[in-house]
């Protein structure tokens, strides 16, 4: 079972695994999503625009930051929902660049529904390297362990 609004208390930072952004995710996100701008898929093109090579959707990004978020489990069998995102795209992110989420607890508050609270998580999405290539904040809906009295 994961945490609990409760418990995001003192909860401090989480740092993920590594997950490798392979040239295939790229290619499969960009059927996917229809993106098919030549800097994601092309050497050439993406060379033309300043890049080192092909890069990553930001969007794909986002998606693999979501997805070593859940790994966590930090909010199995607790997350009421994904109430609010910001995010920002700071660096590419290659073709064979392995990135790891890095989340802190920024914020937490009560909601008007006893049962429930809102948790703000500042996240960073780094490459091996260290350099943080996108961040922003997940604002997640968690259940209670014990519902507080009143409104």
């Amino acid at each position: 079972m994961g945490m609990y609004f409760e418990d995001f208390e003192d909860a401090g930072e989480f740092e993920t695994a590594g997950r490798l952004v392979t040239e295939a995710d790229v290619r499969a996100f960009a059927e996917l999503s229809g993106d098919r701008n030549p800097i994601h898929l092309d050497p050439a093109a993406a060379r033309q625009a300043g890049f080192e090579g092909p890069i990553a959707h930001g969007a794909l990004g986002l998606a693999v930051a979501t997805g070593l978020a859940n790994q966590l489990a930090l909010t199995r069998g607790s997350l009421v929902a994904l109430v609010g995102l910001s995010w920002r795209f700071r660096g590419p992110i290659y073709y064979g660049d392995e990135v790891t989420l890095h989340l802190r607890v920024s914020a937490k508050r009560s909601t008007g529904n006893p049962a429930r609270g809102l948790v703000t998580l500042a996240a960073e999405l780094r490459n091996r390297r260290g350099e943080v290539v996108q961040d922003g904040e997940f604002v997640e809906l968690i259940a209670r362990r014990t519902p507080r009295e009143g409104p």
